[in-house]
């Protein structure tokens, strides 16, 4: 009885049955380079990564543990008081209103001048192109210095002014150097086939080139707020109102005062019986890590909603196609 009569497949040829079975060896060499590779690349992102875990547990372990530096891996004896208690401090909210309005109107006048100039840069027809390129470009290798500077933001009447923290950052010759780029890796059809229709300049920008620039205006977005968010050498220059005081500004003051600050809180809640407890009273470290993450937190958790247009923009823009 054949196979095709016992109701059975056909077998296969002997020398296609070898050639399934036949597959890459990888050489001890190649084992012990890709072992090592993943090894370092697993340390480098421990080291990255184990500060902010180090801050993160030792705000809520116990703190007079943690101020005695025993909080290594894990936290010991978890709360939350410090929290509750920074939260407290004066000027903390209106800081973090602050910042969050300088990073958001900061971020997208920045954005949008960053997407306009970079799209005219490529416009052969636009009167002293290469010339103000140029004039642009060049203010990322020179500058006058911190005094001429202040000088001139004083001239412009933008001390105690809110209007500070997000004009000096409107051109960023380095955003616009992005998009430029990003625009010139795209297909010239597409302008071309537009202009033959009849578009203008601010139709091409607006219609046909602004929604293909979504993954570098992400990545300019990225670059601008954490920009914006971690500034506080403006406010230190150039604002004396403590209505204007960002959050980072108000965090390096904290982390100077840190020990006044401590003693400050743990009067405030002198008749709490939460304050009874050595673990949960305020101290400078504890007050200083506290701050830090509060600071730090928000920006942290915008960079992985972003990451995927980050690399895609990094990626398209950064090679000329």
């Amino acid at each position: 009885m054949n196979d095709s009569a016992a109701g059975l497949a056909p077998r296969e040829p002997a020398h296609r049955s070898r050639a399934k079975k036949t597959s890459y060896q990888v050489s001890a060499a190649d084992k012990f380079i890709t072992v090592l590779i993943y090894t370092l690349f697993s340390l480098f992102a421990l080291v990255c990564v184990y500060p902010f875990y180090s801050i993160i547990i030792n705000t809520i372990s116990a703190n007079d543990i943690s101020a005695r530096g025993e909080v290594v891996f894990l936290p010991k004896h978890i709360h939350f008081q410090n929290y509750l208690d920074v939260f407290k401090i004066p000027g903390l909210g209106n800081a973090a209103l602050v910042s969050l309005g300088r990073t958001v109107i900061g971020t997208t006048l920045t954005v949008g001048a960053s997407a306009f100039l970079g799209f005219m840069f490529t416009q052969e027809d636009m009167w002293g192109r290469k010339f103000w390129y140029r004039f642009t470009v060049i203010t990322m290798f020179f500058n006058a210095g911190i005094i001429p500077w202040y000088l001139t933001m004083k001239s412009l009447h933008l001390t105690n002014n809110f209007l500070a923290y997000v004009l000096p950052m409107v051109v960023a010759p380095f955003f616009i150097i992005l998009v430029k780029t990003f625009v010139e890796s795209t297909p010239k059809e597409l302008q071309q086939a537009a202009s033959i229709d009849g578009a203008g300049i601010m139709t091409l920008f607006f219609k046909v080139m602004l929604p293909i620039c979504k993954p570098i205006l992400a990545t300019v977005a990225i670059f601008a707020a954490v920009d914006q968010w971690n500034s506080f050498q403006d406010t230190l220059l150039l604002v004396t109102d403590s209505k204007l005081y960002s959050l980072q500004f108000i965090l390096y003051n904290y982390i100077n005062q840190a020990s006044s600050l401590s003693t400050m809180v743990n009067l405030q809640n002198a008749g709490s019986t939460a304050m009874a407890s050595l673990a949960t009273k305020q101290t400078t470290t504890s007050i200083r890590m506290t701050v830090t993450i509060i600071v730090v937190a928000p920006i942290l958790l915008v960079y992985p909603i972003f990451q995927r247009f980050f690399v895609k923009g990094i990626m398209i823009g950064a090679v000329k196609g």
